[in-house]
């Protein structure tokens, strides 16, 4: 059985900079015995032939087919772009 100390609960916590009090660290180590405990119930079982699955239900990406469609005319652009500077867009600088 895997037994969580209160020296790995205190050092996790520590490292998530996480102040827990005394009753706290108890309290959380009780808890993720407990949570390991059911996990190594999973060993118990006979997974042989289980194809693995990287998520329970079989879903995928839908996109869009890419067809080559009219770009807005550039002086529609120009009009609705709020700086525009030779022939290009002005945006404010994200690094200075």
């Amino acid at each position: 059985m895997a037994r969580i100390t209160e020296a790995e609960v205190r050092h996790v916590a520590g490292l998530a900079r996480l102040a827990i009090t005394d009753e706290e660290v108890t309290h959380f180590t009780e808890q993720l015995t407990k949570i390991l405990e059911f996990a190594e119930q999973l060993d118990e079982l006979d997974t042989t032939g289980v194809e693995p699955t990287t998520h329970a239900l079989d879903l995928k990406n839908v996109m869009r087919k890419d067809e080559v469609r009219p770009s807005l005319p550039r002086e529609e652009v120009e009009r609705m772009a709020p700086d525009w500077e030779n022939g290009q867009v002005r945006v404010p600088a994200v690094f200075e």
